[in-house]
């Protein structure tokens, strides 16, 4: 009966696994239907982690726990990337303030520079300020914003101040070049030893054994400076023989006389006219500068509000003879500019230098830019206050760099090879480039009235450029023009002046009448104070051409408009 018993209690021992079993199979169903169920979309809820994700969770407890630690550490690493990139933000926006910061300082130096230059109204100023101001705001505007990393502020930022800082050099530079050309108070005669071409001297301390022809009936005190100033260079004194006048010193160099001669270098102009190719049978082999104070009268005259004149005198390349003689008569209230030509061969006293004995209008450059004023101011029985000396060759840049000029031509005509350029000019608007302006303002050989029309060739160009300059062109190429000028262009008006008549321009922006009259004259041949030889040609100046006008500077001076003047606008 004992081991009957055994069995059935073993049986029932195996039979408790089992049931343990079938209750372990009947939970994990409703477990993976509840996980069934979590991984339905409930609303905007991220999806679940998938089922063996979370039986691992449910079924390890531990490794649950490494899971939320390695998502805390995560968490932590991305909160500091988050710190890093605002600290980069913060430095980067730094760099933008600085930047700004420069192109405010870099504003008002500009505008320093502005007010130094002192050639702008009051009302383009303000204009300038509140552009530099509104452009320094959307600098600043760029960088202030939280978002973004306002690489475009920046490179807008550092574009104007480029801009500004090559805006504030050449403002600079124009102003120094302007400085340069203005406030002239002296002249220098320039007093040259010259010996034949063919003579083997190359230098004044080969000539040290030489004879020297001198002559001081002209500019005596400035031959004898320049002996003096030779004896001291060479430590001994030359031998000199003296000749009673110019011509009888050049004779002597040719026949032998005398191996050297002293003279200003101005009459070099004169020489050639009696001299065939005077100046390839000679060569310099030492000069000596002098330099002369000039008597100054024009610091008084009031420019924006005075009538005053102006000699405008296109110089030859000896800066001495004068080949263009025009006065400028100008009423800067009614806008009324006369330009009055003179021709170079007028003949007429030299007021201080000639005794009463006349000359050459020409001739007078040779004793200073004040002689040919002065000699100008008596025959047109006017004052004459300012000078503009012009080396012609400077047209060619101030035209170009004014894109060319449109001048009116009397005649049609073809300039000669001596003009510079061989060009066909037509009767009516001509459109020239620097090198045509020249040429044009040079020619006498091939068109009717000789000197005297040239005189009027030169007048159409300047009211050409005249009519250029108070144009927009002008300001555009300010800067360019002045320091195309600089060097070519003395005068004797101040630069405040000079900058009171653009500023006024600028201000008004009105239009200016010019009417362009010629003294006339008829040709003859006559002794010259200036030579002393024989007869030269001259030009028998009209007295009815010199009183008319007298009665047009008259006119202007007494604020009229003269009747058929051209518009420049």
């Amino acid at each position: 009966m004992g081991k009957r018993e055994m069995p059935a209690k073993e049986h029932r021992t195996q039979r408790r696994p089992q049931d343990s079993r079938k209750s372990q199979d009947n939970r994990r169903p409703r477990d993976s239907r509840r996980m069934q169920d979590s991984r339905k979309p409930q609303g905007n809820r991220r999806p679940e982690k998938s089922r063996r994700e979370l039986e691992e969770v449910y079924y390890n407890p531990a490794k649950s726990m490494a899971g939320d630690r390695r998502g805390s550490g995560t968490n932590k690493k991305s909160s500091g990337n988050r710190k890093e990139t605002a600290r980069k933000g913060k430095k980067k926006d730094v760099l933008g303030l600085i930047l700004a910061g420069l192109q405010g300082l870099v504003s008002v130096v500009f505008m320093v520079m502005l007010f130094i230059l002192d050639m702008l109204p009051i009302e383009y100023l303000g204009i300038i300020a509140v552009i530099l101001l509104l452009l320094f705001g959307i600098t600043l505007a760029t960088q202030l914003r939280k978002k973004g990393r306002h690489i475009g502020g920046k490179i807008f930022s550092f574009f104007i101040m480029i801009l500004l800082l090559f805006a504030t050099y050449y403002i600079g530079k124009a102003n120094g070049a302007l400085g340069k050309i203005s406030g002239g108070s002296y002249k220098v005669d320039n007093m040259v030893v010259v010996v034949l071409a063919d003579d083997g001297a190359e230098k004044i301390e080969d000539a040290a054994s030489y004879t020297f022809g001198v002559q001081y009936a002209m500019s005596g005190d400035d031959v004898r400076s320049a002996v003096a100033d030779i004896n001291e260079k060479l430590g001994t004194e030359i031998q000199t023989v003296e000749y009673r006048s110019l011509s009888e010193q050049a004779q002597a160099l040719h026949d032998g006389q005398v191996q050297a001669i002293i003279y200003n270098e101005g009459y070099t102009g004169i020489l050639e006219e009696a001299f065939e190719n005077y100046s390839e049978n000679v060569k310099v082999i030492y000069q000596h500068s002098i330099k002369k104070e000039l008597d100054n009268t024009a610091a008084q005259v009031e420019v924006k509000k005075d009538t005053f004149s102006v000699f405008i005198s296109g110089i030859d390349e000896s800066k001495s003879r004068s080949d263009v003689n025009i006065v400028a008569t100008i009423n800067p209230t009614t806008h009324q500019i006369l330009l009055t030509t003179t021709p170079r061969d007028y003949y007429v006293e030299i007021p201080g230098i000639s005794g009463g004995q006349k000359d050459k209008l020409t001739h007078a450059g040779i004793y200073g830019v004040d002689a040919s004023m002065r000699t100008l101011s008596q025959l047109y029985d006017t004052e004459i206050p300012f000078y503009v000396r012009v080396n012609f060759t400077a047209l060619i840049e101030i035209v170009d760099q004014l894109g060319g000029v449109d001048v009116e031509s009397e005649l049609a005509f073809t300039t000669s090879p001596d003009s510079g350029l061989v060009m066909d000019v037509a009767q009516g608007t001509n459109h020239f480039n620097g090198q045509q302006a020249l040429a044009f303002s040079r020619e006498r050989q091939n068109i009717e009235g000789g000197d005297n029309q040239r005189g009027k060739n030169q007048q159409a160009v300047i009211t050409g450029l005249i009519k250029k300059m108070i144009s927009p062109a002008m300001l555009v190429n300010a800067n360019g023009i002045i320091n195309s000028v600089s060097g070519n262009v003395e005068t004797n008006m101040s630069q405040d002046q000079i900058q009171d008549l653009i500023k006024d321009q600028l201000a008004q922006g009105k239009a200016w009448n010019i009417y362009s009259v010629a003294a006339a004259g008829t040709g003859d041949e006559q002794v010259c104070f200036s030579y002393g030889g024989g007869a030269l040609y001259v030009m028998q100046p009209d007295q009815a051409s010199v009183d008319t006008i007298r009665s047009l500077i008259d006119r202007v001076e007494n604020g009229e408009t003269l009747e058929g003047s051209e518009i420049a606008q």
